[in-house]
């Protein structure tokens, strides 16, 4: 497997960090009652999807780390009821998913994760994991999304990251994150 792939699954880490950042910023502009307001989608508001979206990436990142959280990371479905608690909780572990694809190497990724489920233990190689983990995120945040145009917040731009004409836009965000651009794309 080629190094060049690594750094695509570390890009995509910084992506995932970077659209939850984008998506909870906006989501800062609602009231507490819009946050948590009925809505139509998988989760019944914006609120218990984003909470979702933690809540398996805590699931799943712990497992990526050797942990054995397992069915404990949903022992409560909406850990962060505002979006106050919830930003820093879902920055916090995307911080710990970008340093798992951090350490990646090409051997590395068909390495076996043991995931506890409780009542048995799942094994899937790493590079499968993070790709449902990544795509998992994608699919919720879409739904968040969708449900945001509902409100008098304007859904942020989730599309943008690899275009590389759009690094000036993402300037900001990148430095408030800690980021540059060759802390995503490498040297």
């Amino acid at each position: 497997m080629p190094a060049g792939l690594v750094q695509t699954y570390r890009a995509f880490a910084h992506n995932n960090a970077w659209a939850n950042h984008r998506l909870l910023t906006a989501c800062a502009d609602l009231s507490q009652a819009e946050f948590a307001a009925a809505r139509t989608g998988f989760f019944p508001s914006l609120q218990q999807t984003l909470n979702h979206i933690y809540v398996v990436d805590l699931f799943y990142v712990d497992a990526l780390e050797g942990g054995w959280l397992g069915p404990k990371a949903w022992a409560n479905e909406v850990p962060c009821p505002s979006v106050a608690e919830l930003k820093p909780a879902q920055r916090a572990i995307d911080q710990r998913l970008i340093a798992v694809c951090d350490a990646l190497t090409p051997d590395l990724l068909n390495d076996i994760v043991r995931i506890n489920r409780d009542t048995k233990v799942q094994t899937e190689r790493r590079d499968r994991l993070l790709m449902h983990l990544f795509q998992h995120d994608i699919h919720h945040r879409g739904q968040a999304h969708a449900m945001l145009s509902a409100t008098a917040v304007k859904p942020p731009q989730l599309d943008e990251f690899f275009a590389a004409g759009e690094a000036p836009l993402r300037a900001d965000e990148f430095a408030e994150l800690g980021w540059t651009e060759a802390t995503v794309w490498g040297g």
